[in-house]
């Protein structure tokens, strides 16, 4: 079986590397990729990323299975094209996409169905926006409703800090069409997580749970990213706050899509508030989010191509997937000036070896006349196991400290909150 991932991320890195390991898998794909696909066993990448060209590589190649990466292609229509082909493909259809694609849509989805999640308003000029913040108190929530590559969030600490954004969204297009509407939301308190499933249109399959980091710097300070690291499993999602979540979160999700005509298949992604047990939703994404997939496919022993194959054929009912005992945690390593004006052509030197209990895994990296340089904003995902969080940290940061290029941004505190409830 030829397998094609599309994307070039630490996230895609990670599933053409678990992909490559399954016994079923004869080669893995990955479009476009980067500098440490290109490395990776059993890997190679495709230079493209339009979904036409995609699915015509799948078509040529004999491509039996692909897995969208990102959330772009999703909102493009890549599922659709590739189905109007006969070409299998795990992700949402484009209908679906909008549950990610647009913030308005999948807040007014979650209030249809009864799904907890933060008051809200949408807006599309300035002035009726800046009448509405004079209703809140800070903090406050500002979004673009479309997407920004991780830039469109700003929670404003002041009301002041808000107008800001919604001018900067509406007045001085920023963020292009994606800021061309924005959604006003209360701000939650708790402590978030990620919860993330695969669904076949009917069935529900929640992979381990998880915990990002979006700040850019340590004690959850300084500007929102893409994320600066994650560790799975997230201890604050107990039993009893998991069933929740499915009860009250992905299951009316799941239901609700299939009501509507348009049933959802993909990876389906809550990004939660738990205050006191309580979950609410703070957004659906339609992929796997970055970097959680990173310590979640290194904590899963199970045939991830079998996990895959059920979710394409719709038999995930009764499928099971099966964890490392040990926690896992990924430390991001990003470049100069990220997030704003990240720097590209940065030599980096020291990568280790990979290991059972270690993986590097590349985002922003390329190869340049002979050299390994950095290309992106967020650049390595340094991905360590251990048997405790503790442990898994000491193993990932001890790897970092031989990792070096001009510039080198990461927190020193991820998985902060976990140590801390154990300490308490």
């Amino acid at each position: 079986m030829k397998i094609l991932v599309i994307g070039s991320g630490g996230r895609e890195h990670a599933l053409a590397w678990r992909l490559a390991q399954s016994e079923k898998v004869q080669k893995v794909w990955v479009a476009p990729g980067n500098a440490g696909t290109a490395r990776e066993p059993g890997v190679e990448n495709f230079p493209a990323s339009a979904p036409a060209t995609l699915a015509e590589f799948a078509r040529r190649e004999k491509i039996g299975l692909t897995v969208v990466g990102p959330e772009a292609p999703l909102a493009e229509g890549v599922v659709d094209l590739f189905r109007s082909r006969g070409l299998r493909i795990f992700g949402p259809t484009r209908a679906c996409a909008r549950l990610e694609s647009s913030k308005e849509f999948s807040k007014d989805f979650m209030q249809r169905h009864g799904i907890p999640t933060a008051a809200y308003r949408a807006f599309s000029v300035a002035a009726p926006a800046h009448e509405y913040l004079r209703t809140r108190s800070a903090p406050v929530v500002v979004k673009a409703d479309g997407l920004a590559a991780g830039k469109g969030v700003v929670v404003a600490g002041s009301l002041e800090e808000a107008h800001r954004a919604v001018d900067r969204m509406l007045v001085q297009a920023s963020l292009g069409a994606a800021g061309s509407r924005v959604v006003i939301e209360d701000f939650l308190e708790g402590e978030e997580a990620s919860f993330i499933v695969m669904c076949d249109g009917r069935e529900v399959l929640p992979l381990a749970t998880s915990q990002d980091h979006k700040r850019l710097l340590d004690g959850d300070a300084g500007p929102n990213t893409g994320g600066m690291g994650a560790y799975s499993p997230a201890p604050v999602v107990t039993p009893e706050v998991h069933a929740r979540v499915m009860r009250e979160v992905i299951l009316p999700a799941v239901n609700g899509m299939a009501e509507a005509g348009t049933p959802y298949t993909g990876f389906l992604y809550a990004g939660l508030m738990i205050h006191e047990g309580a979950p609410r939703v703070l957004e659906f994404n339609c992929r796997l989010g970055d970097p959680e997939t990173q310590p979640i496919l290194m904590r899963l022993k199970s045939d991830l191509y079998e996990l895959l194959d059920c979710a394409v054929e719709g038999r995930l009912a009764g499928a099971q997937a099966q964890w490392d005992r040990r926690v896992a945690l990924a430390v991001v390593l990003a470049a100069r000036g990220y997030p704003d004006a990240p720097r590209g052509g940065d030599e980096i030197t020291g990568l280790p070896e990979p290991g059972e209990d270690l993986h590097v895994f590349h985002a922003g990296s390329a190869r340049r006349d002979g050299r390994l340089v950095t290309s992106g904003g967020r650049v390595l995902s340094v991905t360590a196991l251990g048997d405790s969080v503790r442990l898994a940290q000491r193993r990932a940061y001890e790897a970092i400290e031989a990792i070096g290029f001009q510039g080198m941004q990461f927190r020193r505190d991820i998985g902060h909150q976990a140590v801390n409830a154990r300490s308490r």
